[in-house]
C-alpha cells in the first residue's frame, strides 16, 4: 500500500473537521428535536416560557427560512429537501477543497444542520422549529438547533471571507 502524501493527510485532517462537525450537529439537531417531541411533549403545551424572553414554541414550518416560499404546499418538501441536498453535496465539495480547517468545520455544520431539517421534512412533512426568542416587543423567528448552526457556520465562512480580503 503506498504511504499518504503531505497533501493528502492534511486533506483528510481538514475533512475530519467537516465530518465531525457535521456529525456532532445533526446528532444533537436530531436528539433536541426527538426530546422536544416525545420526551418534552412540546406539541401538548405549545409554548412553554423558560426565562424573560426566551420560550420553547412549538412550531411546524413548512416553509423555507423565515417562512419564505411556504404556499409550495406538498411538494415544497421535496423540492426544499432536494435543493438542500444537492447544496450539500456541493458544500462537501468546498470542503474536501478548502486549505482552511475552520472553512471546513463551519461547512460540515452548515451540511449537518441542512440535513437534519431535510430529515424533519422527509419524516413529518415539516421542519421542527421551538426556540422563541423575544425582548422589548420583538420577536425573533422560531428556530431549531440545524437553523443556528447554518447561520453561525455562514457567519464564520463571512467572517474568514472579509478577513482574507484584508490580507490580500
Amino acid at each position: 500500500m503506498l504511504e499518504p502524501t503531505p497533501r493528502r493527510r492534511r486533506r483528510a485532517s481538514k475533512m475530519g473537521w467537516t465530518v465531525l462537525f457535521f456529525c456532532l450537529v445533526l446528532a444533537l439537531d436530531q436528539a433536541t428535536k426527538h426530546w422536544m417531541l416525545h420526551g418534552y411533549d412540546l406539541p401538548g403545551r405549545q409554548s412553554v416560557a423558560l426565562l424573560p424572553g426566551l420560550n420553547f414554541t412549538m412550531v411546524w414550518n413548512h416553509a423555507i427560512t423565515f417562512g419564505m416560499l411556504g404556499g409550495a404546499g406538498s411538494a415544497g418538501r421535496v423540492i426544499f429537501s432536494v435543493v438542500a441536498l444537492f447544496i450539500v453535496m456541493l458544500l462537501g465539495l468546498w470542503a474536501s477543497r478548502t486549505p482552511r480547517p475552520w472553512v471546513a468545520g463551519a461547512l460540515g455544520a452548515i451540511m449537518g444542520g441542512a440535513v437534519g431539517n431535510v430529515i424533519d421534512r422527509l419524516q413529518f412533512g415539516a421542519v421542527v422549529d421551538f426556540v422563541h426568542l423575544h425582548a422589548y416587543g420583538w420577536s425573533w423567528p422560531v428556530f431549531n438547533l440545524a437553523d443556528a448552526a447554518i447561520d453561525c457556520g455562514v457567519a464564520i465562512l463571512i467572517i474568514d471571507n472579509l478577513l482574507d480580503r484584508d490580507r490580500g
